[in-house]
């Protein structure tokens, strides 16, 4: 036994959206998760200033789920991580087959190439890495795996 009282079981990660639409372009029509539940919530919830008027949207890709809040009411405030020595989560991570035409394909769908975020281009077997931005500046890491690893 390992000591512990309870079992844990992955839920979700949440990311604060400022435009739902825009949002869900990239994460559903450009990553290609899908909507899996949707609420509206107009009650005082944890940690948020009353008025509260939001979306609570679920999407997922395979067994990852995340929760696109949208604020209309407080709206939002803050900025996402810039830096992967930021405190706190940094960026969401993706196996893709070829990082830069994943990473310009996102761009049609409203996302951004993180400049200078680049790695592993002159190892044409190894690990492949580039970070792309949503439109509100969550970083999501695209990665290509180095030949014959196993993930």
């Amino acid at each position: 036994m390992n000591g512990r009282v309870f079992t844990y079981r992955p839920s979700h990660l949440g990311v604060c959206v400022s435009d739902l639409d825009r949002s869900l372009r990239f994460y559903v029509d450009g990553l290609g998760f899908e909507i899996f539940a949707r609420f509206e919530l107009t009650r005082q919830i944890a940690e948020v200033d009353p008025p509260v008027d939001v979306t609570s949207l679920f999407i997922q890709l395979e067994t990852l789920r995340l929760e696109l809040l949208h604020y209309r009411s407080p709206g939002v405030i803050g900025h996402p991580s810039t830096r992967r020595n930021h405190l706190g989560l940094t960026h969401l991570s993706l196996i893709v087959d070829d990082v830069d035409a994943a990473a310009a394909e996102l761009e049609r769908f409203g996302g951004t190439i993180v400049e200078g975020s680049r790695s592993g281009a002159d190892e044409p077997d190894g690990i492949q890495i580039i970070f792309v931005a949503d439109p509100d500046g969550t970083r999501v890491e695209l990665m290509r795996l180095a030949a014959g690893q196993e993930w």
